[in-house]
């Protein structure tokens, strides 16, 4: 191939999720640089790169042709995964795109998508509610990542399509981050913390999660006193309560999360 793709930190982690001798499915390709990048590695032996819009598609085609891909890559215009047939692809990439945009990509072509060994998934917004749909629909997250690129957190998950009925719950709970029986309280906060910041990320204390999770305790703080100072000036209101109600479940959840990973520092 004549050119070689240099991915973004973000980019690079989100086609490391990608298992390898998959025929990925790469939606919003955008410029093509992951499909490209995936090829040239030797991950897939063929990529499908398709996107809803045609300049980002031109772009993509521009990108193949420049790096000589264009027998291992086809492009396609599609909404979603509307254009693709049903076992044609193993793996299938969203990222940089929003939550419910992805979950709706995912639903409106269950019948291919659901067909596919894996999903890679990179939202840019509502990971937490990815997450959790995730799991209410059976599926599992196997594997998991986060980046820090110019000051953002980018969360990515490898997550194998589940039949649409959530696990039973195990008569002896026991708590992920310390293997050790807990209550239904605990168990609830340490559901509500792997939805919110990544179960695999808080087990493995990665150190990019605990340098995101420490930013969002200051800015949980920074909040609360704006909040607080506001109904000190104007008195307090409905609204003013139930935002402080939401933002202390934040923190709790947040606590939580910090010391399952001080946890096993110890």
């Amino acid at each position: 191939m004549e050119n070689t793709v240099v991915l973004s930190q973000r980019l690079k982690a989100v086609a490391g999720l990608v298992t390898a001798g998959s025929r990925a499915a790469d939606i919003g390709c955008d410029h093509g640089y992951v499909s490209v990048w995936l090829v040239q590695n030797g991950i897939c032996p063929h990529v499908i790169a398709m996107d809803v819009n045609r300049g980002p598609l031109r772009r993509a085609q521009q990108t193949i042709e420049d790096c000589g891909a264009e027998e291992y890559i086809e492009t396609r215009l599609s909404d979603g995964a509307q254009k693709l047939g049903e076992g044609e692809a193993d793996s299938l990439i969203l990222a940089g795109m929003g939550g419910r945009l992805m979950l709706r990509i995912l639903s409106e072509s269950r019948p291919v998508t659901q067909a596919m060994a894996e999903w890679i998934l990179q939202p840019q917004s509502e990971i937490g509610l990815v997450r959790r749909t995730m799991r209410q629909q059976g599926c599992r997250i196997v594997e998991e990542d986060m980046v820090e690129e110019d000051g953002k957190f980018y969360s990515m998950f490898r997550v194998t399509p589940g039949n649409g009925i959530p696990e039973a719950d195990t008569a002896e709970r026991i708590c992920p981050s310390s293997g050790k029986d807990c209550g239904e309280y605990e168990e609830t906060l340490w559901t509500e913390a792997a939805d919110r910041y990544g179960g695999l990320l808080l087990q493995r204390k990665h150190p990019v999660l605990k340098h995101c999770l420490e930013r969002e305790r200051k800015n949980l703080e920074e909040i609360l006193k704006r909040l607080d100072t506001a109904a000190r000036q104007r008195g307090v209101t409905d609204r003013n309560l139930q935002r402080r109600r939401e933002l202390m479940r934040e923190q709790e959840v947040l606590a939580y999360a910090l010391s399952c990973m001080e946890e096993q520092e110890r």
